[in-house]
C-alpha cells in the first residue's frame, strides 16, 4: 500500500501540515483497537481531503465508506457554514466508536452518518453534492461513479481511494478469481474514457482517483 520508503514517507509527512489533535487519537485508537487499521486515510491522506474540501468549500459532501470516521472529519474542515458530510458505511460495529469521535471533534451537526447498503441509501438521497469521495467495497466501485454521477454539480469532484490496490493493477498476472483487482482496473478504465470528465490518478498512499465533472 506505501509506494515510498520509510524515509521518505516520513520527510513527506514531516514536511505536512499535522494532523488536528482529535484525528491524531483516532489514528492512534483505530490502529490499536479496530480490525484492518490500514482502511484508515491517515495523516498524508487526511490533509489531502481536508485541503480539497478548503478549496471547493463544499456545502454537501458525500462520503461512501466511513470506516472510523477520520475522512469524514478532514472532508468536513473546509464546508460552507451549514454544510454537511453525508457519510454511508454497512459496519454498525462502530457505530459508537464514530459518533464519539465526531462528537470529540465537535462535528456532530455537520455530519450526517447513516449505517446501511450505500447501494440502497444513495437513491434515496436527494441532494446535489458538492464533492464525492468514494472509499467502500471494491466491487461496487463501477455502481457508485454511476449512481453519483448526476448527483453532483458540474465542477463537483469526486474522490475514489485505493484506485493502485497495492500495485496489483499492473502486475504481471492476476490470480483467477481477483474480482477485486479486476473491479479496480474495469473502474479506471471507465473512468478514463468518460468523457464527462477529466481525471488525475495520484500516486497517495493507495492512489486516489481524482475526478472533476464538466
Amino acid at each position: 500500500m506505501e509506494f515510498l520508503s520509510a524515509a521518505l514517507n516520513q520527510y513527506v509527512e514531516e514536511h505536512t501540515s499535522s494532523e488536528p489533535p482529535v484525528l491524531q487519537e483516532l489514528n492512534r485508537d483505530t490502529h490499536a483497537h479496530v480490525l484492518k487499521p490500514r482502511m484508515l486515510s491517515g495523516h498524508l491522506q487526511g490533509r489531502l481531503l481536508s485541503l480539497f474540501s478548503h478549496m471547493m468549500r463544499p456545502m454537501n459532501v458525500l462520503e461512501i465508506g466511513t470506516y472510523t470516521g477520520y475522512s469524514a472529519l478532514c472532508l468536513a474542515e473546509g464546508l460552507q457554514e451549514g454544510g454537511k458530510v453525508y457519510t454511508i458505511d454497512i459496519n454498525e460495529e462502530l457505530e459508537s466508536r464514530v459518533r464519539q469521535y465526531f462528537a470529540k471533534a465537535g462535528a456532530t451537526h455537520q455530519i450526517e452518518y447513516r449505517i446501511g447498503n450505500a447501494l440502497d441509501i444513495i437513491p434515496s438521497l436527494d441532494i446535489m453534492f458538492d464533492m464525492v469521495f468514494i472509499d467502500a467495497d471494491k466491487i461496487n466501485y463501477q455502481r457508485y461513479y454511476d449512481m453519483v454521477l448526476n448527483k453532483i454539480r458540474p465542477g463537483g469532484i469526486i474522490i475514489a481511494d485505493n484506485v493502485l490496490w497495492s500495485g496489483k493493477v499492473v502486475a504481471d498476472t492476476i490470480k483467477k478469481g481477483d474480482a477485486e483487482t479486476y473491479a479496480i482496473l474495469a473502474f479506471n478504465a471507465a473512468v478514463q474514457q468518460d468523457e464527462r470528465v477529466e481525471n488525475i490518478l495520484l500516486p497517495v498512499r493507495d492512489g486516489l482517483m481524482i475526478v472533476r465533472k464538466k
